[in-house]
């Protein structure tokens, strides 16, 4: 933690004991100080970007934060709205200038750049500070990601009124970073189909967030078209409306790192894979094998058949051509939920087995390895589902990145041995849970996941939990996943937001509030406090066009604390 940002905790006190202005901001910034006296933004305010050569997309970041200060309409929520402040309005001070800069040993390049450095080489910080007198407010860090984070800040801290945009507690002083590298969402577009420009409404969303985790395909669709094999989405697409082009994803990757989101694309192997079979149906085993729940955890059953020395060399070019395709540092071969009975029922793999004299754990190690050394040689870092090393014990290279993904009490067993990992916890990150079970004729009609993971739940979770204080420094942060078997572009944006906002905050101010305080349980007072800030969240998404679901009755949010059940 930085000196500054250190320094500034000492101030930390006051933020929860005053109203919800800039205090609402989410998430939470880790170093906050604020006043009492109401600023408001002039008719004529102007961002002056004093870095040299500045690249294109800060100047892009700076254009969309003029949009959105002309554009926005959030009045305060509380009761009379800005009608409420009128008076403290009136007497304001304007703020005309908005100064930003790097710090003098930075390295001017442009945002894009620097949001796909490997973790350790990335840095988001920074510091904003507003006067209360009018006099010209200042943005500084050491990169041009750092220096949008800051303007994503104070985009996000100004109120509408008749007479323009204000706030009522400057000088405002925020000393600002991350406190996980990893903070991702985990897409999923095999299940369902999503065009590219729902993707680009949810990476706009994605303000905090700095990862796009795309699982782009699985054994019911393969929509990607891989160059080196365009049969895959010809034949594994619904339909050829249905497809992300090399140019799709060259757009989708672009408009992510120009928002400080990097992009790593999951290609779920072995499992997962009978989308494959229809162009390729030599490389996968027990495809479409009935019943199905003997061979996969979901239909259609298939996987690849990885004794197959011809199977192999088609992952291995397949993989290759893939991570060709994505500029960033990471990709992962997934790994989840691989099923033995489809092996040992299938011919083809017991008689490779037999002419090669190993086992079906050998060939699945041997399999890892060879997709291992593929992401390696395309300078990428592999990333593999937890179940992979836990379940198969199948060796990964120490630079292997684990996501945890079957329960929260996998990050223990993870960490013992030694293994760098992320969370993504189904018993509190799974967005797609309580919606009832897809499957035909189940008259139960619950989800292995259910119930419903609320905001709260996944606001709750601790990723240093049972953790020693070495241990903790494998956890690279989290994310949250939306698995689309029940989700399309119909119901995308309730079912995403506001919910993944909260693990948005667990990865950017760490396991506790900056004040050592808990998020949720005992601690009423963050936990009304808590609600607040995400209520006001999901409402500037709303009023930018994210059409996030509600949480709290409207007469609730305009009155915080008092739908509380000890209110």
């Amino acid at each position: 933690m930085s000196a500054l940002i250190a320094k500034m905790l000492t101030s930390l006190f006051t933020l929860f004991a005053i109203p919800s202005f800039v205090a609402a901001l989410w998430p939470m910034p880790r170093a906050l100080s604020t006043g009492s006296t109401a600023l408001k933004l002039s008719s004529d305010f102007v961002i002056h970007l004093e870095v040299q050569n500045s690249p294109n997309d800060l100047q892009s970041a700076i254009s969309a934060v003029y949009t959105q200060l002309h554009n926005d309409t959030l009045q305060r929520l509380v009761v009379g709205r800005a009608a409420a402040d009128s008076v403290a309005i009136a007497r304001a001070s304007e703020l005309r200038f908005l100064t930003i800069s790097l710090t003098g040993h930075a390295v001017v390049r442009s945002i894009e750049q620097e949001a796909v450095e490997p973790y350790g080489s990335r840095s988001e910080s920074y510091s904003l500070n507003i006067p209360h007198d009018g006099t010209t407010a200042t943005l500084t860090a050491n990169s041009t990601l750092g220096l949008f984070r800051g303007l994503t800040t104070f985009s996000q801290m100004w109120y509408s009124s008749s007479s323009g945009k204000y706030i009522l507690d400057a000088p405002v002083s925020i000393a600002d970073e991350p406190a996980f590298p990893h903070r991702g969402l985990s897409f999923d577009t095999a299940r369902n189909f999503f065009p590219v420009e729902d993707i680009l409404r949810t990476l706009d969303g994605m303000s905090w967030l700095n990862t796009l985790y795309w699982h782009v395909a699985d054994s019911q669709s393969f929509p990607l078209e891989v160059p080196a094999f365009p049969e895959l989405a010809e034949k594994g697409a619904y339909s050829e409306t249905e497809r992300y082009s090399a140019a799709d994803v060259q757009r989708i990757v672009s408009y992510a790192n120009e928002r400080g989101i990097d992009v790593i694309m999951e290609l779920d192997s072995p499992g997962h894979t009978t989308g494959i079979a229809f162009a390729y149906p030599e490389h996968i085993a027990c495809a479409n094998k009935s019943p199905w729940a003997t061979y996969a955890s979901e239909p259609p059953a298939g996987q690849l058949r990885i004794a197959s020395n011809a199977t192999l060399a088609f992952a291995r070019e397949l993989f290759a051509s893939v991570a060709g395709m994505m500029p960033g540092t990471m990709m992962s071969s997934g790994g989840d939920e691989v099923n033995l009975p489809c092996w040992e029922d299938d011919e083809e793999t017991i008689q490779d087995l037999s002419i090669n004299n190993i086992t079906i754990a050998d060939a699945l190690n041997q399999f890892i390895q060879e997709v291992q050394n593929v992401l390696h040689q395309a300078g990428k870092t592999p990333f593999i589902k937890s179940d992979m090393i836990l379940t198969h014990n199948v060796p990964v290279t120490n630079d292997t990145i684990a996501v945890v993904w079957q329960s929260s009490a996998d990050a223990t067993s993870m960490a013992e041995r030694g293994q760098r990992f992320i969370h993504q916890p189904s018993d509190y990150f799974y967005l797609d849970c309580g919606a009832g079970e897809w499957l035909g004729n189940d008259v139960l009609g619950n989800s292995w996941c259910d119930p419903f993971k609320t905001w709260q739940r996944a606001y709750s979770f601790d990723p240093f939990a049972n953790l020693s204080a070495s241990q903790q420094q494998l956890v690279l942060g989290g994310q949250m996943p939306i698995w689309s078997e029940q989700t399309s572009p119909e119901n995308l944006d309730p079912i995403v937001w506001p919910r993944l906002a909260s693990g948005a905050e667990v990865f950017w101010t760490g396991a506790t509030l900056p004040d050592g305080s808990p998020r949720l349980g005992a601690n009423a007072t963050s936990g009304t406090q808590a609600f607040a800030r995400i209520n006001e969240m999901r409402y500037r998404m709303v009023d930018r066009g994210i059409r996030a679901i509600a949480l709290q009755p409207h007469w609730c949010v305009l009155r915080a604390g008092e739908c509380d059940l000890d209110a």
